[in-house]
């Protein structure tokens, strides 16, 4: 058997264990305690065909080389990945704004 007829498992997020599910961790132990990509997931909700919400998250952080270059790619930019479409990048790009106006504000708000 070669390296080319290997098949990759990407388990659903149903398919993973309860307590390391995303939102589930992020409810148990906090958001302090996920990664980039669980944080995105949880924000994507689902992932494309053949992928996760996580395994769909990992590929955009990759891709745009972690949550800067995301926050400045386009949109168009976006929809070129796999699975992601307009409503997954309007999600990305609202969560990415409420970050942005969060830094904004001052202290006392």
């Amino acid at each position: 058997m070669t390296d080319t007829n290997l098949v990759e498992y990407n388990p659903k997020i149903a398919d993973i264990p309860m307590g390391d599910r995303p939102r589930e961790r992020l409810l148990y132990f906090g958001p302090s305690a996920l990664s980039n990509a669980e944080l995105l997931a949880i924000i994507l909700r689902v992932g494309g065909v053949g992928q996760n919400a996580v395994r769909l998250a990992e590929s955009l952080l990759a891709h745009f080389d972690g949550l800067p270059g995301l926050a400045r790619a386009s949109v168009a930019e976006m929809t070129q990945i796999k699975g992601v479409g307009i409503a997954k990048v309007a999600q990305i790009k609202a969560a990415l704004e409420i970050g942005r106006r969060l830094l904004c504000t001052s202290p006392d708000e």
